[in-house]
């Protein structure tokens, strides 16, 4: 959606504060930020600048992503398929896809885990149920 030119500034506040919020909560997981806790009560100090690095990377690839699409109207994807050969373009879609595979594995795992200990079914089963309560978000 373009922001009109003679919004007001409250108005065009507004526009960007709903996809700032959305971004913010889906980066700042609570999980991540519970796993850094724990971690750190394990090692103290030695890994605040491992967490405090991580943060801000994701922070600066975060605000460079959303001036990216500012600018151009369009996402990374959509730029790297434009500019890069097919081959490439393709390599690069196939890394991106085993990440999101690895990043939600542990997801995938731990609502299986959950089903397993609530429902008292094997983990196959969990994972499966995982899968079909995914594909009903989606759908809905």
């Amino acid at each position: 959606m373009a922001v009109p030119a003679d919004a007001s500034p409250l108005r065009k506040l507004a526009l960007f504060v709903g996809p700032g919020l959305l971004v913010s909560v889906g980066y700042m997981d609570p999980g991540n930020w519970a796993t850094a806790i724990e971690a750190g009560s394990r090692f103290g100090y030695a890994l605040l600048f491992v967490v405090v690095l991580a943060s801000f990377s994701g922070m600066l690839l975060q605000s460079l992503c959303s001036r990216l699409g500012i600018a151009t109207g369009r996402d990374l994807a959509q730029l790297s398929r434009e500019r890069y050969r097919p081959g490439v373009a393709r390599g690069q879609w196939l890394l991106a896809e085993l990440s999101i595979v690895a990043t939600d594995l542990a997801e995938v795992l731990g609502a299986a885990l959950a089903f397993h200990l609530l429902l008292g079914v094997s983990i196959t089963t969990g994972v499966v149920l995982t899968a079909f309560d995914t594909l009903i978000v989606l759908a809905l």
